[in-house]
């Protein structure tokens, strides 16, 4: 698993498509649903005309998680859903998310910080079983 200042993921040999349909999977194995969803390449070459390979956010919710980040501190809504990328990048398929530790470094609350550090656990199953099966 790769691990940036603001997220985490994986690469591979899937194409696009087949990654996403295994996240979505996974996602799915581990309480979330995908509640939103932007194809990025689509909508820059409608507007600007611009080709790009495939980019795609999902947004990952797990309702009993959102609920209680929300109770925790309403602002919270500005993070959700948990964003996952997947994207073509040169030879392979990057799958990402953007780490829910994130929240509670924006939020002092200790729901918050409970309720990150869970859908953290969560969503870094889901991608590393995506690494796992190579793919």
């Amino acid at each position: 698993m790769e691990q940036h200042a603001y997220g985490f993921g994986v690469r591979t040999p899937l194409s696009p498509a087949e990654a996403e349909e295994r996240v979505r999977r996974e996602l799915a194995a581990e309480g979330f649903g995908v509640i939103t969803e932007i194809d990025v390449a689509a909508t820059l070459h409608a507007k600007l005309g611009v080709e790009r390979p495939p980019y795609r956010i999902l947004g990952a919710c797990h309702p009993p998680r959102a609920h209680r980040a929300l109770a925790g501190d309403e602002l919270m809504g500005l993070l959700l859903p948990c964003n996952v990328v997947v994207y073509q990048a040169a030879e392979a398929t990057v799958v990402a998310a953007l780490d829910p530790a994130v929240m509670s470094r924006l939020s002092p609350g200790p729901e918050v910080a409970g309720v990150a550090g869970e859908a953290r656990e969560r969503l870094w199953r889901a991608l590393g079983r995506l690494e796992e099966a190579g793919g």
